[in-house]
């Protein structure tokens, strides 16, 4: 396999990934607000596993294919580069609420994790989704090949 083809191999997965997080989120939600709090670990560790590989596989794409230019153009260009800004930005800021949060939970200190829990899990769905739309946008809509 050449390094085109793994990379559009590991765009694939950085999509799913994304997904899995995303799915992971929302059902670590509705246990949280079940009370069911091991499930919620279980859930959000889940999700923090599929982010952390997704941030691995992204760069080892990025070191293998670079980026890619966008090939919409007009609205379509606007919509695109509107969710990509916005993805990145998040995904940074992202970072350390998430280590926070972490920290938060090994200090015992459950109702800071809630309370910035509140948050962060809207930024981190934000960051899943557009992941998501930017993926279908520059490899399936408009066809990056």
């Amino acid at each position: 396999m050449d390094p085109i083809d793994l990379g559009h191999t590991l765009a694939r997965i950085n999509a799913g990934l994304n997904f899995a997080s995303f799915t992971c989120l929302v059902v670590g939600f509705l246990f949280v607000k079940r009370r069911q709090l091991h499930q919620h670990r279980g859930a959000m560790t889940a999700a923090l596993c599929a982010s952390g590989l997704f941030l691995v596989s992204y760069v080892t794409r990025v070191v293998l294919t670079g980026t890619h230019v966008f090939a919409g153009t007009g609205a379509a260009r606007v919509l695109y580069l509107g969710a990509l800004f916005s993805h990145m930005v998040l995904a940074v800021v992202l970072v350390p609420l998430v280590l926070r949060l972490l920290w938060l939970l090994r200090r015992h200190r459950f109702s800071g994790h809630a309370r910035l829990a509140r948050w962060t899990y809207p930024v981190w769905l934000y960051v899943s989704i557009t992941g998501i739309v930017v993926y279908v946008l520059l490899y399936h809509v408009y066809g990056y090949v």
